[in-house]
């Protein structure tokens, strides 16, 4: 059996350009956002409603029903489609991202496993090395951590979000190495 599409519900909006080409439909112009999608973390192309408005790091819903400000989803952007301003704002708009959806990326610090016998997925977020990550498994095997504060107070790692941002910049942005959020 085929695996169902998935789609993006929502998206935190990279830039908006009031008077834009899509990349990805030729011949559509109109209000064009770059987006990232909030879930599956797809940068997006967005043909929005005419005479609306957005706020850079916005969440708007993209899904098919009850969207206010979009009329559709042009398709997916590589990184390097993506305007200078909405690569500037990717690192704040991934940490907006990240806190809220802070259960989801805590589980992550609950379930990643080693990627080859001599790394661990953890060591891929930024500044975490081998010493930590042995805190973090042994912290974990206690119990599970419940917050991104609880993993501050426990293995004295500071701002796991931010952390995780970065990560999520760095797995969006290039095509090769190994991936841990962003799913291809």
């Amino acid at each position: 059996m085929k695996p169902s599409k998935r789609y993006e519900e929502y998206a935190y909006v990279l830039d908006f350009i009031p008077h834009g080409s899509s990349l990805t439909i030729k011949g559509r112009e109109g209000p064009i956002v770059h987006a990232m999608g909030g879930e599956w973390l797809t940068l997006l192309e967005i043909l929005a409603m005419n005479r609306v408005s957005f706020v850079i790091g916005e969440k708007i819903r993209i899904a098919r029903e009850g969207r206010e400000k979009v009329i559709s989803v042009l398709g997916r952007l590589e990184y390097e489609d993506l305007t200078n301003g909405a690569k500037n704002e990717l690192p704040t708009v991934c940490e907006k991202i990240v806190k809220d959806n802070e259960k989801k990326y805590v589980a992550y610090f609950n379930e990643l496993q080693p990627v080859t016998p001599r790394r661990h997925a953890l060591e891929l977020i930024s500044g975490i090395g081998k010493t930590l990550v042995k805190q973090i498994l042994k912290e974990r095997e206690k119990k599970p951590f419940e917050s991104f504060e609880d993993i501050q107070t426990r293995v004295g790692l500071r701002d796991p979000a931010k952390r995780i941002a970065k990560r999520l910049v760095a797995e969006v942005s290039s095509k090769s190495g190994i991936t841990i959020f962003v799913k291809r």
